[in-house]
């Protein structure tokens, strides 16, 4: 039986070594980014149906969900592209027109929750503003780590348009933080 969890513990250890070792690719990218994309609408979704006025508590809570859930997933294209080698121009092109796709969304979900904050401030359940400023720093923190991993393999005549796509997003972060601050 020993023997049995020795060779377990070996095995899981080099499945995990071989998990961190794969290299990604342009394909990875875009999947992960084809999630981003989902989340980013469901929590745009969930910001736009909370009322100016007799919001509720699990209304708030959804939003604070799908905002941990999309920092999850940030975090997770982050290690994606940091294992991925500097992209094609095909490759690069592809993945930021998949990046500027997204961007009005991001925005409109920061407008939206800076329009609400007053709304959210109302709750019964005090602490909302403080959770949603937690949420806004977290999301914007893997915002900014993401687009600086895309950046960092991105073809060199890409990277001032994926700055100034990043300058745009993270420019509507400060006004969402500053307003839950």
């Amino acid at each position: 039986m020993v023997q049995i969890n020795r060779f377990l513990s070996v095995l899981s250890v080099a499945a995990v070594g071989l998990a961190l070792s794969v290299k990604r690719d342009a394909a990875t990218i875009e999947s992960d980014i084809a999630t981003i994309s989902s989340q980013v609408t469901t929590l745009d979704t969930a910001i736009d149906s909370f009322p100016s006025t007799g919001g509720t508590l699990l209304q708030a809570l959804t939003i604070h969900t799908d905002a941990t859930n999309l920092v999850t997933t940030l975090d997770k294209a982050v290690t994606d592209v940091e294992a991925t080698s500097t992209l094609s121009e095909t490759d690069g092109r592809t993945i930021l027109s998949d990046v500027e796709a997204i961007e009005p969304t991001i925005l409109d979900a920061l407008t939206n929750i800076v329009v609400k904050q007053p709304a959210f401030a109302a709750l019964p359940v005090g602490g909302i503003p403080a959770l949603i400023l937690v949420d806004l720093q977290n999301l914007n923190a893997s915002t900014v780590a993401f687009s600086s991993a895309l950046i960092s393999i991105s073809p060199a005549d890409l990277v001032a348009e994926a700055t100034q796509l990043t300058a745009n997003i993270t420019a509507a972060f400060a006004t969402a933080i500053a307003a839950y601050s």
